[in-house]
């Protein structure tokens, strides 16, 4: 219920001496009470919602008598923030003075419980008002605001290129590895190459019969077929077989057998199959075979090994991609576990060392999101999930499990590990900004701050904590909806966690973003 909605009963007469008896009123003169009297008036408010969170902000609201509580929504519910009975707290357009320099919304849904008196002023007189009596404070209270604002932006902004850089020095490293494994296969496949022209030479030179010749290629495109389908082996069967192979290489008067061995086992390539070279091509010309065969076979070898290396970098940069949705609308359906896939692959670097198991729900339908910002969520809960594992002495210990589910309309991210907790009297603080338990320059406190504002303000959705000495779980909970929530444009600086906000006394606001300058303040 607004004010242009309201009851339609008689106000009560509003004086000057009632003003003063509301703290907020009490420093002024005869004169300004008289304004507000003038400029205001008194209304009774039966039970129910006097503004919802969201609409535009007409009003400023002084309570009375009677009671009054704020709400925010969390995961489509309504939670309440606060509940009072103190004459004299406030809530409503309290950012009118700001103007249009801040969206002027309601920023938490206001009901009262019991039939209610409360001092109404149009947000437009109140921030003539302000301009009017207190242009210094008016000053004082702009900087106040949009430096805190500031701050939060500035510091979120390193907390994300502190973020950035640890991806990418991960990135490099994790690109690195493929890479050098490419250059390296590739100057030795130019080494064989050449050779393999130095073989075709030698065998052309007559001392092969073109039946041998038509055999031998046969036989080389046998070998390439076996490096295809070349069976895993343990180190000790590689080992095992390399000695048998190598000592039957030596027994046939082939030079560098060991070598030769190593590679033809690597291939899947056994003392049978060489059996069937040595009785197509005799003994004279045995060893000039198994040398062409050796280079053909450490060929496909290379070969497979830079088509690895490639397809894993290829991967390694669709995943970079797929994080920072470079290419993509910021609002678009996703599937959620592609975001966490991709997450995990820029954290490979620091996983290294601990146990990921994912318990994904493969049947969760797509959602609506802004990807690149939910990635931020993942990489800042699973970056802190890594670390708080780190003093484990034990990596067999260190275990992350991702969980994903749906219940009714929301679909759950569960994101566990087994490192130390968080103490129960801590609990209630990790999401607040600049909080942290990490030793000094280590951390800005943000992380979790900046998570819940993004799974909160901007989806709507929910964010909390379970927690004792080896179970550590945080729970992100999204709504299933594949439309962009109302009211998505906002700051993310004007989102609270409930559990932040402060109780009203007589020197705060009711009044959950004012609340929030008082803890800056």
């Amino acid at each position: 219920m607004t004010t242009d909605t309201a009851s339609a009963q008689q106000p009560m007469e509003c004086t000057v001496e009632l003003l003063r008896s509301l703290f907020l009123f009490e420093k002024l003169t005869d004169e300004q009470l008289e304004w507000v009297c003038r400029e205001g008036h008194l209304e009774h408010v039966p039970p129910g919602i006097v503004y919802s969170e969201g609409d535009p902000a007409t009003c400023f609201y002084i309570l009375v008598e009677g009671e009054v509580v704020l709400s925010g929504r969390a995961s489509g519910d309504e939670v309440d923030i606060s509940r009072t009975t103190q004459r004299g707290v406030y809530a409503g357009a309290w950012q009118a003075y700001l103007g249009d320099q801040v969206p002027q919304i309601y920023n938490n849904t206001m009901r009262v419980t019991v039939p209610t008196t409360l001092v109404v002023l149009d947000a437009e007189t109140l921030a003539e008002m302000m301009r009017e009596w207190f242009p210094m404070a008016l000053h004082l209270l702009e900087g106040l605001f949009f430096g805190i604002r500031n701050n939060f932006q500035a510091v979120g902004q390193r907390e994300r290129l502190l973020a950035l850089g640890s991806l990418s020095a991960g990135l490099t490293h994790e690109l690195n590895n493929p890479a050098s494994a490419a250059v390296r296969a590739t100057g030795i496949l130019r080494e064989r190459v050449a050779g393999m022209r130095h073989k075709l030479a030698f065998i052309g030179s007559g001392r092969y019969s073109s039946d041998d010749l038509a055999g031998l290629v046969m036989l080389q495109e046998d070998a390439a077929a076996h490096v295809a389908k070349a069976p895993i082996l343990t180190p000790m069967e590689a080992s095992d077989r390399e000695e048998e192979l190598g000592e039957w290489l030596l027994e046939h008067g082939v030079t560098a057998a060991w070598d030769i061995a190593s590679t033809m086992v690597q291939a899947g390539l056994e003392i049978a199959w060489l059996d069937q070279v040595y009785e197509r091509v005799g003994e004279s010309n045995f060893a000039s075979a198994v040398g062409w065969l050796y280079y053909s076979v450490e060929t496909e070898l290379l070969m497979n090994e830079i088509q690895d290396s490639t397809e894993r970098i290829s991967a390694l940069v669709a995943s970079a991609k797929q994080y920072s949705q470079l290419d993509r609308a910021p609002w678009q359906t996703v599937d959620i576990h592609e975001l966490v896939d991709s997450t995990l692959v820029m954290l490979a670097a620091k996983l290294k060392g601990t146990q990921v198991i994912k318990r994904y729900d493969r049947s969760l339908p797509p959602i609506g999101a802004y990807a690149a910002e939910l990635n931020q969520v993942w990489t800042n809960l699973i970056d802190n999930a890594i670390q708080a594992m780190a003093g484990l002495p034990d990596t067999e210990d260190r275990t992350l499990t991702i969980t994903t589910s749906q219940v009714e309309d929301s679909v759950l991210v569960e994101i566990r590990d087994t490192g130390p907790g968080v103490p129960v009297e801590l609990q209630t603080r990790i999401f607040e900004p600049f909080f942290t338990t990490k030793a000094v320059g280590e951390g800005t406190g943000l992380g979790l701050d900046i998570s819940y504002r993004i799974v909160v303000k901007k989806h709507h959705g929910d964010l909390r904590v379970e927690s004792r000495p080896g179970d550590t779980r945080f729970v992100v909970q999204l709504p299933l909806s594949t439309n962009p929530p109302m009211g998505d444009a906002l700051p993310l600086t004007d989102a609270q966690p409930p559990n932040r906000a402060l109780p009203p006394t007589e020197a705060q606001p009711l009044s959950d973003a004012a609340a929030q300058i008082g803890t800056q303040a």
